[in-house]
């Protein structure tokens, strides 16, 4: 993604002439708030109409009021758009699996033996935990929640499990299973942005990701106590049918899943990986369902639409195909064009080097890195920059502090890396909405590691858990420049 050569611009890059003030770097983030929060909320307008409202204010900031040129201006939007371009591909192309999945049978065979092994009672702490191996062992969220995650879903349904929850236990598992897998792009990240050895950064998380996952268990313990017998009589049957009259139900579907978590576990990129799995897909829509070659690249393009005689389940198997992606892929880019506007106007640095100079501890120090790798998820809508910002702007403050850089790591990992899926303009919560059929902000409450990845980290912070030093430091003048 070319993130690993890539350096925001720091407060110290900036000219005098070029810093906004710290109220001139508030308007951009008020205005986002206000703008989603009528927008959105008030006047249900498509996210996407809020995202282009900030986009006018930043760029109209940026040019009239803090001197850039326009060209400075598409620089940025340039450089955010290039970051955030294999989320792109990988939307593209995880639509299109889907669909090449149901066609060949994958996804339906998985719904007819989830039905017959799980019940209402386990299904939402089992999920969690079979999709959090999963991604521990291939190391992507997405590739997970796109393909087995559609499954869990269409599962979650035929037990009478509302999908919300569903979707809520499927991303517990999806990122609680890629903070500690080694294949992780943004595992890989945070140890190399804040020059961490990959393992020691992992360590670093393991005991809060164990708490943060094992409370999250508990809860969904808790939600599924209240489905004992909640399934309609025969509906089981009544899906199981509709399936198996559609689709050849064998072992043979599961071709392109294991092609696609082999080549994965194995170490391919997550974008080579979902190639490899369009084309198992398609391959296998043949061999075992009989569709023909031009059918079975038509429906990866354009989606499939069965016709099982179960309106539940025709809804739970339609997909839109590559074709279906435009309206996700639309909010991406029109996030990621926010978040390098709000980069090259330096509204990013001004932030960062304002909340650098508030800390005056360990403890506070490392509750600003968390604050500070959400709010730029909220801001930049990708979660490479809630790594990426926070993890160059503070190295230095840490060593200062006697803090190793594993400290660092887990600090933005655990706040940055989680968070990303609850903000509905945000590229992995467009898409886990997107492909799971759930609205970000259904799933959210029931997302329990969102919420207690970064609880923990400040739990673990007042607590002084795992990381080192004072509650207050004498180097914490040194950290904090008087100058603006």
């Amino acid at each position: 993604m070319g993130t690993d050569s890539y350096t925001p611009r720091s407060f110290d890059d900036l000219s005098p002439d070029e810093r906004p003030t710290v109220l001139q770097a508030l308007i951009p983030v008020v205005g986002l708030v206000a703008f989603l929060g009528v927008g959105s909320a008030l006047l249900k307008l498509d996210p996407h109409i809020p995202l282009i409202w900030s986009i006018a204010l930043v760029g109209l900031l940026g040019r009239y009021v803090w001197g850039y040129t326009w060209s400075d201006l598409f620089d940025g939007i340039e450089r955010s758009l290039s970051m955030g371009l294999q989320a792109v591909l990988i939307l593209f192309t995880i639509y299109g699996v889907v669909a090449t999945w149901v066609s060949a049978g994958t996804i339906p065979t998985l719904m007819y033996f989830g039905l017959d092994l799980l019940t209402p009672e386990i299904f939402l702490p089992a999920t969690a935990l079979i999709v959090g191996l999963t991604t521990f062992a291939i190391g992507s969220s997405w590739t997970a929640v796109g393909t087995l995650g559609v499954a869990f879903i269409g599962i979650g349904s035929g037990l009478g499990v509302p999908a919300p929850m569903t979707a809520g236990a499927i991303l517990t598992g999806a990122y609680a299973g890629d903070k500690q897998s080694p294949l992780s792009d943004t595992t890989n990240l945070a140890a190399a942005v804040t020059n961490t050895d990959l393992y020691d950064h992992i360590r670093a998380m393991r005991t809060s990701t164990l708490v943060a996952f094992g409370l999250s268990l508990v809860g969904f313990v808790i939600l599924s106590l209240g489905f004992s017998g909640a399934i309609p009589a025969g509906q089981i049957a009544e899906i199981q049918t509709a399936l198996a009259s559609t689709y050849d139900i064998t072992l043979l579907a599961f071709l392109p899943l294991a092609v696609t978590f082999g080549l994965a576990a194995a170490g391919y990129p997550a974008l080579n990986v979902l190639l490899a799995g369009a084309f198992a897909g398609a391959f296998t829509s043949i061999l075992v369902q009989g569709a023909s070659f031009v059918t079975a690249w038509q429906v990866f393009m354009r989606g499939t639409a069965p016709e099982t005689g179960s309106e539940l389940v025709n809804n739970l198997l339609a997909a839109g195909g590559v074709s279906g992606s435009a309206w996700t892929i639309a909010i991406v880019v029109a996030a990621l064009t926010l978040g390098g506007l709000l980069e090259q106007t330096g509204v990013l640095a001004v932030l960062a080097h304002r909340l650098q100079r508030g800390v005056r501890s360990t403890g506070s120090l490392v509750a600003a890195t968390g604050v500070s790798a959400i709010l730029t998820n909220a801001l930049t809508a990708q979660q490479y920059m809630s790594i990426v910002v926070p993890g160059m702007t503070l190295r230095n403050t840490y060593d200062e502090f006697g803090l190793d850089s594993s400290d660092l790591s887990s600090a933005i990992e655990s706040a940055g890396t989680p968070t990303g899926a609850l903000f509905p303009w945000h590229a992995g919560g467009a898409y886990m909405s997107g492909v799971l059929g759930v609205a970000t902000l259904s799933y959210a409450p029931y997302y329990f590691f969102g919420y207690l990845s970064p609880l923990v980290l400040f739990a673990f912070v007042l607590a002084g858990i795992g990381f080192a030093g004072n509650t207050t430091d004498a180097g914490a003048s040194s950290a904090n420049p008087a100058d603006d």
